[in-house]
């Protein structure tokens, strides 16, 4: 009897100790659309059927979920979008842009972007941050909340159809930065793309002097005794030397980007060059910040980088100097 007993509370203590490391502790499939204001921009009417619009049809092939997981203790909210068929599926981790309530995701942000990816064959997967969007914590603006997107990686570990051998993360803006920091603390993405990304926290603050105020200043941890240290971390063109050499990387941005100047990544595809990183650079004319006036190009762009290094496996280009 005493044995059996034993055995039980063993039992229960692998149970819970199996509980404890289980990082997605929630993912709700969004199933109704028609409750969310975004959904008359999806359909339209035809003899008093609604149907969604041409452009949405892919709609009835995804899956949108609503998620919650943990990193570092806290629980983070996010969102998550996946093929409804069946398969084994590469991965893509999306770090969106903005601070705080500014760029949030919203339910709309699982049919656009992370559906449009979606239903070309990924699982996407987008944290919203620590202190935002409903999440515990505090956010740092690319100080700890790297943690929250570096830990995806074992998050997809949990999630149904994900291939972890094939990641890639993508990331706009302040997600381009959040993405600079993430690749040089882990080893398990094997390409990335970045728009209109922070590259230099000083260019940032001589064109844009707010930011130092509004954002650097109020979410950067003793931001005022240890500035120069903070902006360094947040800089990619500081730490070039130390970025991966083995992950491709697709920049895009905007010639017109007041938010985000194009210098970020000129200068950066510089520091790119001197250290042989492969990448390229895609300059729009006359782009904006979200590069809206070449939208399609864009996303063509994209998956066609993520397929060709995710989907297809090509190898990593030679840049090494060659040729005749």
């Amino acid at each position: 009897m005493k044995l059996l007993k034993l055995l039980l509370v063993f039992l229960v203590f692998l149970s819970s100790q199996a509980q404890e490391k289980k990082l997605l502790i929630k993912q709700n499939i969004i199933s109704d659309w028609s409750k969310y204001p975004i959904y008359k921009k999806l359909i339209t009417t035809n003899d008093g059927k609604e149907t969604w619009k041409q452009n949405f049809k892919y709609i009835d092939d995804i899956d949108v979920y609503a998620i919650t997981y943990l990193s570092d203790g806290l629980k983070i909210n996010g969102f998550m979008a996946k093929p409804k068929k069946p398969g084994k599926y590469p991965c893509i981790i999306y770090n969106r842009g903005g601070n705080r309530e500014m760029g949030a995701l919203k339910v709309y942000h699982g049919i656009l972007p992370l559906g449009k990816i979606a239903k070309e064959g990924y699982i996407v997967i987008a944290s919203q941050y620590r202190g935002n969007g409903g999440s515990e914590g505090k956010e740092e603006f690319g100080g700890n909340d790297v943690n929250d997107v570096t830990v995806l990686t074992d998050v997809l570990k949990e999630v149904k159809g994900a291939n972890t051998k094939k990641i890639g993360m993508y990331g706009w803006s302040r997600g381009g930065m959040m993405t600079y920091i993430a690749l040089t603390k882990m080893n398990k993405i094997k390409t990335a793309v970045v728009g209109g990304a922070l590259s230099d926290s000083r260019l940032t603050i001589r064109n844009r002097p707010i930011m130092e105020t509004r954002v650097f200043g109020e979410l950067i941890p003793d931001y005022k005794n240890n500035k120069e240290e903070e902006l360094n971390k947040r800089s990619v063109i500081k730490w070039v030397d130390k970025f991966p050499k083995k992950i491709p990387i697709l920049m895009l941005h905007g010639n017109a980007d007041w938010r985000v100047k194009p210098e970020h990544s000129l200068n950066l595809a510089l520091e790119f060059e001197k250290h042989r990183i492969p990448y390229r650079l895609i300059m729009f004319e006359g782009g904006d910040h979200g590069i809206t006036e070449h939208k399609e190009e864009v996303n063509i762009q994209v998956i066609n980088w993520f397929n060709k290094y995710l989907k297809n496996d090509t190898s990593i280009p030679n840049m090494e100097y060659h040729g005749r």
